[in-house]
C-alpha cells in the first residue's frame, strides 16, 4: 500500500491594526518582499514554544515588527484556504492565518519599523466611504458590471438562499435597498465571485479569467489580506452599536465633534450633528472634564472623557448610530 504524503500545516497570525488621523480611518501595511511588490497586512508565524496563547504571540512580534504596542486586540476568524500562500504544484506547507482586529491611537505610532506604513483603508475600498455622498464608482464601475453577471446565470441557483441579482440589490443597495454599512465582506467576496477585482484574476477564477480586463477597484492587497481587512472593517462597524471601543481610538480627552467624525470615519457615513449629541448623552457615554479645547480653529469647544461607570451599567454601551441616507 502507498503511503499518502501529508502536506505539512503551518499556524500564521494575520492583523488589521486600526487607527484614526486627522478624521481618517488607517490601517497599518508591511510592504511586501523584491518578488512580491505587494502590500499586505503585518503577519508572522504563531511559536508555540515561546508564546502561550495566539493573541501574546501577535503582541509580541507586531511590537518587533512595527514597534507598535497594541491596545484592544479581537480574534477575527481563520483563513485556511488552499492557496493563501502557494500555488499549484507547491509542496511548501500550507499556512492557516488566524485573523485578528487590533486598535491603537494615532499618537502611539510614532516608533513605527522600517517598511510599516498606516494607509487610509478606503483606498482600498472605494465604494465604502459615503461619507460626503454614494461613491460614484459604484453606478459607474461596479453596478453595471454586476448586473451584466447576474443575468448571466439563468439556471435558479440551488445553493444559495439569494440569487445573484438578489446579492448585488441587498449588498449594493440598488432598487431602493437600504446600504447596509456592515455587510463589508459581503461585498468584496460579490465583487471577487464576479471576477471584478484584481485578487480574482490573480488566484485564477474563471469568472476573472472570462474578462477582457479588471475594474480599477481599490488597490489589491497579497495573498488573502483585502479578504481579512474587509473582515476587519465589517467588524468593528458592528462593534461600534454594542462596545465602547471607538475611546480606544481616541485620545485620553476629545471634543464630541472628534468623537462624531470618529465614528463616521468608521462607519463610511455622514451623520447628523445634534441627533448624534443626542444618542451620546442618552447613552450617557462620555462625561465632561470641565476644560475647554482651543485646538478646533473656531470657537473653544468643550474636552469629554469615556465614562467607565457605563461598563458595569449596561450590558451593551455602544453607539447605535444611522446615517442620513
Amino acid at each position: 500500500m502507498s503511503e499518502k504524503l501529508l502536506t505539512p500545516i503551518e499556524i500564521g497570525l494575520t492583523a488589521a491594526i486600526v487607527a484614526i488621523e486627522a478624521n481618517e480611518p488607517l490601517i497599518l501595511t508591511a510592504s511586501g518582499s523584491d518578488r512580491d511588490k505587494l502590500a499586505g497586512l503585518p503577519f508572522g508565524p504563531f511559536d508555540a514554544v515561546s508564546h502561550r496563547t495566539f493573541e501574546i504571540g501577535l503582541r509580541a512580534w507586531v511590537e518587533e515588527q512595527a514597534g507598535l504596542r497594541l491596545g484592544y486586540v479581537e480574534q477575527l476568524y481563520t483563513f485556511g484556504d488552499r492557496g493563501r500562500h502557494t500555488r499549484a504544484g507547491d509542496t511548501d506547507a500550507h499556512v492557516a492565518s488566524i485573523g485578528y482586529l487590533a486598535l491603537t491611537r494615532a499618537a502611539d505610532n510614532a516608533s513605527r519599523a522600517p517598511g510599516a506604513t498606516f494607509e487610509p483603508w478606503y483606498r482600498f475600498f472605494p465604494w465604502e466611504d459615503w461619507r460626503t455622498a454614494r461613491p460614484e464608482t459604484i453606478e459607474r464601475d461596479i453596478v453595471p458590471e454586476l448586473t451584466r453577471w447576474a443575468a448571466e446565470s439563468e439556471q435558479p441557483e440551488t445553493t444559495r438562499a439569494l440569487s445573484r441579482k438578489d446579492r448585488v440589490r441587498l449588498y449594493f443597495g440598488t432598487e431602493g435597498a437600504h446600504w447596509d454599512e456592515e455587510r463589508v465582506l459581503d461585498r468584496y467576496e460579490l465583487l471577487y465571485e464576479a471576477g471584478l477585482i484584481e485578487e480574482a484574476r490573480r488566484d485564477g477564477r474563471p469568472a476573472a479569467l472570462a474578462r477582457k480586463s479588471t475594474p480599477s477597484l481599490g488597490i489589491s492587497m497579497r495573498f488573502d489580506h483585502r479578504r481579512i481587512l474587509a473582515t476587519a472593517i465589517a467588524r468593528l462597524r458592528a462593534k461600534l452599536k454594542y462596545r465602547p471601543v471607538v475611546f480606544e481610538l481616541l485620545p485620553p480627552e476629545f471634543t464630541l465633534t472628534e468623537l462624531q467624525r470618529t465614528v463616521e470615519a468608521i462607519s463610511g457615513r455622514h451623520l447628523h450633528k445634534q441627533n448624534f449629541r443626542r444618542l451620546v448623552e442618552a447613552g450617557a457615554l462620555v462625561e465632561p472634564t470641565g476644560v475647554m479645547s482651543t485646538q478646533t480653529g473656531g470657537r473653544p469647544a468643550a474636552l469629554f472623557r469615556f465614562r467607565r461607570e457605563v461598563l458595569q451599567e449596561r450590558p451593551a454601551p455602544g453607539l447605535r448610530v444611522r446615517g442620513r441616507r
